[in-house]
């Protein structure tokens, strides 16, 4: 038998009733769950370093930076039914909504720095403004 048959062979036994039912079993016993969670604890100790570097890579990527502003976005309250469209209409505008000054995007804020503008009785996002005009309009 090759190890891809073999491996096909596995996958079907691990979708069988049986089989999910035996797991089940094992994975609800309390001796189990500690000795996984030992085991993921211990993993996550032997792997700080390289989990912080990862991290800080991630953080740094497209897809880091726009969770993380996402992220941000739904702690201070902001609702969206589309956070995608929401995330790309802000990286796309160039000019101030209502002052017209070109927008910024930098790492200290300054009076032209990119901001969301929302409504933060109910949530919904108004315009994309200067820094200026956004705490002009709080």
């Amino acid at each position: 038998m090759t190890p891809e048959e073999k491996r096909e062979k596995d996958k079907a036994r691990r979708q069988t009733p049986e089989y999910k039912a035996q797991q089940k079993v094992y994975r609800e016993n309390p001796e189990n769950k500690a000795k996984k969670s030992d085991k993921n604890k211990e993993w996550a100790e032997n792997h700080k370093e390289e989990r912080r570097l990862y991290k800080k890579s991630y953080n740094q990527s497209p897809a880091g930076i726009k969770s993380g502003r996402i992220t941000k976005w739904k702690k201070r309250g902001v609702i969206c039914d589309n956070w995608d469209e929401l995330y790309e209409r802000y990286l796309n505008t160039e000019l101030c909504e209502l002052c017209n000054v070109e927008l910024t995007q930098d790492k200290t804020r300054t009076s032209t720095t990119r901001c969301l503008d929302h409504n933060h009785t109910t949530g919904e996002v108004r315009n994309i403004l200067c820094h200026s005009c956004n705490s002009k309009r709080r």
